[in-house]
């Protein structure tokens, strides 16, 4: 990752969200937040730390909580001309806004053929790791991507969230973006100033020539663990970070496999109907002749996650089980 800014600092995940919202809100007096606790609180997960402080009650807005009101209060902000950044606490809950999501900010310029714009960012936490049992837990992005009319980022590191957040809150239509628990206490050097990385766009995190990792958020992390020990066997592998999963880079993604001949998938997500099935699908379709063993995914079991932290720890994929599965494709 490069960046042509002089002012590089190490910064966290979670700063990556709040400092970088609170860039834009100088910025442009359009840009308001709202949710439930983003005011005086700053998040449930500190997101949105400092933002009340500094912009007040009219921009940082307390919400009941209803995700259905938040999602319509966001609707009706972005299509009157202001560029709200409305937060759904748990990404389980987005399901309870599903028909605002869906029925309305998806498809309204659709419906008003396309005179209509939808500046509507949507934040959202999802993943395991913390015992928060099985209804603030999941990993529902499959489901988001589903919608004609969204768009779904998932930052894996703290540059990336910054320069995809960035993109997605000057983006006309609505988006969704994905933060990870785990990731949220992470860091990496991120610039000061405000970039944009463009939607659709996936990173090559690493070169490789042996079998390509097609990681989904935190995955990515997991990856490279899993990378550093195969090495250690002479096994290369390429690692790919979609960053976007809608709309999703097939091209680059295509671009690898013929290169490598193999491929591991792998997110967080339940693996039945997660996106890594359509991910297989684009990467077969489009690079069938060239793939020497069939593509091999890794998702969660068919099960809700669970609340025992040694059973959790066991649903979630890991660096372990990539590695087998990179073992596997390959033959060894």
């Amino acid at each position: 990752m490069t960046a042509t800014e002089t002012a590089v600092g190490e910064k966290s995940y979670v700063e990556a969200v709040s400092g970088t919202i609170a860039q834009l809100m100088r910025e442009d007096d359009d840009i308001f937040v709202a949710g439930e606790d983003v005011g005086a609180f700053g998040g449930v997960f500190s997101t949105f730390l400092g933002l009340h402080a500094e912009f007040g009650d009219r921009r940082v807005v307390d919400t009941p909580i209803s995700e259905q009101a938040i999602v319509g209060l966001g609707i009706g902000a972005a299509v009157t001309g202001l560029r709200p950044i409305v937060d759904l606490m748990f990404m389980d809950f987005v399901l309870v806004a599903m028909d605002q999501l869906a029925n309305q900010a998806a498809k309204l310029k659709y419906m008003f053929g396309g005179e209509a714009t939808m500046p509507l960012t949507i934040t959202t936490t999802g993943g395991a790791g913390l015992s928060a049992a099985a209804q603030h837990s999941q990993s529902l992005e499959a489901i988001l991507c589903h919608i004609p009319g969204l768009k779904v980022v998932f930052p894996s590191n703290a540059y990336d969230m910054k320069g995809l957040l960035v993109s997605c809150v000057r983006e006309d239509n609505p988006t969704v973006v994905v933060k990870n628990k785990l990731l949220l206490g992470t860091s990496c050097p991120v610039p000061d100033d405000l970039y944009a990385i463009p939607l659709g766009v996936a990173d090559v995190v690493k070169e490789g020539r042996d079998v390509t990792i097609v990681a989904v958020g935190r995955m990515v992390n997991e990856a490279l663990v899993a990378a550093e020990k195969l090495a250690a066997d002479g096994i290369e592998c390429e690692i790919v970070d979609p960053r976007t999963l809608q709309p999703f880079d097939t091209d680059t993604v295509v671009a690898s496999a013929k290169k490598t001949n193999r491929i591991v998938v792998v997110h967080e997500a339940v693996q039945f109907g997660g996106i890594g099935a359509e991910m297989t699908a684009q990467i077969t379709e489009g690079a069938f002749d060239y793939l020497d063993a069939p593509i091999h995914r890794i998702g969660a079991p068919f099960a809700p996650v669970p609340f025992s932290p040694a059973l959790e720890q066991h649903y979630v994929p890991n660096a372990a089980k990539i590695e087998a599965g990179v073992r596997q494709v390959l033959g060894r």
